[in-house]
């Protein structure tokens, strides 16, 4: 369990289970108690002290039980922590890599070296920048440098081992967008998709994000009739672990157990994903080499802002002296990849030198997953109009897009002038203005998309309340009669002065998509990202800060990460000669004609499709094993029926030697 992770930072907290069952599956061996005297006469404080071994509850063994419910089960998590980072780099020497090859082979022992590749998200890169009041992209560079620099974790350690390639996962989340988006289009376009079975790719609708993991953990193992909702897109953590693992294994001819991945993250939950078992090779593995090899992550640890400033500090490295400017390192094997990846690189063409940028404000700081699906429904709904309705806080607002539907019934104004010639008692201004009411009753707005944003555990169990199935109840003599439908009937009168509400909130059916984060206002306020009064991250990170202003609050602090998470977008300026500010990911001008059809939300669509496609083709892996995953119910067998009980003492007893 990582050193800083506390229970004052489970706030979270959702409901307790009946029991935890995995420590009853696992019990130690005991140890043969030494002879003794039954007869022998003693008193309780010379009774021997019994030395039980601590039970040991793997990750996996959460993920396999629900029962106990948090949104931050990392607490459990032994392992994944910046101790576990520190450990690896000492046990195993990174292999140098030289113009996309290895420099020397890989041995197959478990003392040989390993390719240590990292990637970063830009929540954990704000958290950085705002605690020493520098821009996103400096503080992205001081990470750089502490991973992979000879300032950093190469300086020290038993084999000076440090991270070939820092990757900004911002390149694979704008796979996620444009795949997401994807997704929703043929959501949209396939009614049949209201009653999907088990084996359907695609989500019922509305779809669900399924990017934040203390969400998915929730609906798996509390609110199952909500996963035919979920998104099967990978994260962009899990999908830049897929894409590092295979492209990498493949062009240097390694096995995936040499490749070591971490990734910094903004929550702990990111721990959880990291060691789900559809996370791993063995889902995207080809057929020709599956051997009963045991399965490996392809993000093998995840750590946090904090922990990140931890691991520093436990080298001895003083995080606001670490340089910022970039850091130089190896082209990717693959060229198209390389140029994806790492756009910024210096090497790279002008044509292609351009820095990703973060979402827009209005994208919101987790990602810009429903931004993007609406951007994308507005670029193909011509005309059409973005209607924004806030819900019950700030973390819940409703998305509509509208577009105006102008017509004439002919028998309407044929009527209209029977109706004038039989009254002529009417003057011509009445007709006027009759006419006028009429055209503008006619004048219509036509809803086209209806989208919604729910933030923070207290609004997800409102929405999966509004998911859940109407429960069917036969009434004597009566035809099937749903209990919501009675309620709705009932309850009919009271609601009328709650129209404007009622309308807003609407059928959670008509949505067809709704963005879920577990965290109140977003990744940026991840549990692992810095707060405003963090302690013991030591005074040689904290010196130099301005962290030590009296009267901030953790609102301002996260105005604060917001700024700075925002601020990329807001600076698209050309990189200067010392290599300061941001590069422009806008087409400008010179690009070839009709590129910028393919320019949705700042993104080319064209290329991101081109760059997936060349992947799975590269790799030999098709595109669905690669980008998407699959969700299931947890059920727990605590409390079942006494049979099931009995049946489970036996194999238990069994597994201990006991004799039944």
């Amino acid at each position: 369990m990582s050193a800083i992770l506390s229970a004052d930072d489970l706030n979270d907290f959702i409901s307790p289970g009946v029991a935890c069952i995995k420590p009853v599956e696992t019990l130690p061996l005991q140890k043969p108690e030494e002879p003794h005297n039954p007869y022998e006469v003693t008193t309780e404080d010379k009774l021997p002290a019994q030395d039980h071994a601590p039970a040991q509850i793997s990750l996996t063994d959460c993920l396999a039980c629900s029962g106990c419910v948090t949104s931050a089960e990392a607490v459990l998590v032994s392992l994944q922590s910046h101790s576990e980072v520190l450990n690896t780099l000492d046990q195993h020497p990174s292999v140098p890599i030289q113009h996309g090859n290895l420099s020397e082979e890989l041995g197959n022992g478990v003392d040989k070296g390993k390719i240590f590749v990292a990637s970063v998200s830009p929540q954990v890169r704000a958290s950085i920048a705002a605690t020493y009041g520098i821009s996103e992209l400096k503080a992205g560079w001081m990470i750089d440098h502490l991973l992979g620099g000879p300032l950093g974790l190469p300086s020290g350690g038993s084999h000076g081992s440090g991270f070939t390639w820092i990757v900004d996962t911002n390149a694979m989340r704008e796979a996620c967008l444009v795949l997401g988006a994807d997704e929703v289009a043929t959501s949209i376009s396939s009614p049949s998709l209201n009653a999907p079975s088990e084996s359907t790719s695609t989500p019922k609708r509305p779809v669900l994000t399924s990017a934040c993991p203390g969400w998915i953990c929730y609906a798996e193992k509390t609110h199952p009739h909500v996963l035919p909702h979920l998104s099967r897109l990978k994260s962009p953590q899990a999908l830049t672990g897929t894409l590092l693992k295979t492209v990498l294994s493949q062009q240097l001819d390694v096995r995936p157990d040499q490749i070591w991945h971490l990734a910094v993250m903004p929550c702990f939950d990111k721990k959880l994903e990291a060691s789900r078992e559809e996370l791993t090779d063995i889902y995207w593995r080809p057929s020709s080499s599956r051997e009963p090899t045991p399965p490996i992550r392809d993000v093998d640890c995840v750590i946090t802002a904090r922990e990140l400033l931890m691991l520093a500090d436990t080298r001895g490295i003083s995080f606001p002296s670490l340089p910022q400017v970039p850091i130089s390192t190896p082209s990717f094997p693959d060229p198209l990849l390389d140029i994806f990846l790492f756009p910024q690189r210096e090497s790279q063409p002008s044509s292609h030198k351009r820095r990703r940028r973060n979402q827009e404000p209005a994208a919101g700081p987790s990602g810009g997953y429903l931004h993007h699906v609406l951007q994308t429904q507005l670029a193909n709904s011509p005309g059409g109009i973005l209607h924004t309705i806030r819900g019950r806080n700030a973390d819940v607002v409703e998305y509509t897009i509208t577009r105006p539907l102008t017509h004439r019934d002919p028998s309407l104004h044929s009527s209209h002038t029977e109706q004038r010639l039989r009254d002529s008692s009417k003057t011509i201004e009445d007709e006027v203005r009759e006419d006028e009411a009429r055209e503008d009753k006619e004048e219509q707005e036509e809803t086209i998309f209806r989208a919604a944003r729910y933030y923070g555990f207290r609004n997800i169990q409102n929405l999966v309340r509004k998911l859940k199935p109407p429960r069917t109840r036969r009434l004597p003599g009566a035809a099937t009669t749903t209990i919501k439908q009675v309620s709705k009937n009932h309850n009919k009168s009271s609601n009328a002065a709650k129209t404007t509400n009622a309308t807003a909130a609407g059928n959670i059916n008509d949505y067809c998509y709704i963005e879920v984060m577990a965290c109140p206002g977003g990744c940026t306020n991840g549990g692992g990202q810095i707060k405003v009064d963090d302690v013991g991250l030591g005074e040689r990170q904290l010196k130099g800060t301005d962290r030590a202003n009296e009267g901030m609050g953790q609102k301002q602090w996260l105005e604060m990460v917001d700024e700075a998470y925002y601020s990329m977008s807001s600076s698209d300026t050309e990189i200067d000669d010392d290599g300061e500010g941001d590069l422009n990911m806008q087409d400008d001008g010179e690009e070839e004609e009709g590129r910028a059809k393919e320019m949705v939300n700042g993104i080319d669509i064209r290329n991101v499709r081109n760059v997936l496609r060349h992947w799975s083709e590269s790799t030999g892996i098709e595109m669905g094993k690669l980008c998407f995953t699959s969700f299931r119910e947890v059920r727990s067998d605590v409390g079942k029926g006494a049979e099931g009980e009995k049946d489970r003492v036996v194999e238990l007893a069994g597994r201990i030697g006991g004799g039944w």
